[in-house]
C-alpha cells in the first residue's frame, strides 16, 4: 500500500539552496515547493508503505545538514487533486 505524506520542513535560513537541492535528488520526494509562512518547505512524498517512510525520515531527509525539523501529515484520503474531484 502505498503511503503519501506532507512535511512541512524548517530550514536555517543559510541552508536554504543547500537543502533545495538535496531534496531534489531524492526519489520518494514527488513535489517541493519553497513557500512563506510558518515554514520554509513544503514536500510531498511517496513511498511503498508506513515502513518505508520512517526511513526515508529518520534516514534521508532528517540527515540533511540544515533541516532543523519537520512536521508530517500522513494523507488519509484524496477527495480533489488537480481540480478534479475524485469519486470513490
Amino acid at each position: 500500500m502505498t503511503v503519501e505524506v506532507i512535511i512541512n520542513i524548517y530550514v536555517i535560513s543559510e541552508k536554504m539552496d543547500y537543502v533545495v537541492d538535496k531534496l531534489k535528488l531524492l526519489s520518494e520526494v514527488v513535489d517541493l515547493y519553497e513557500v512563506t509562512g510558518e515554514s520554509d518547505i513544503i514536500i510531498l512524498v511517496r513511498t511503498e508503505d508506513i515502513n518505508s517512510f520512517r526511513e526515508f525520515l529518520k534516514n534521508r531527509l532528517m540527515k540533511i545538514d540544515g533541516v532543523r525539523s519537520t512536521v508530517t501529515s500522513v494523507v488519509l484520503h484524496k477527495h480533489k487533486r488537480e481540480g478534479v474531484v475524485i469519486e470513490v
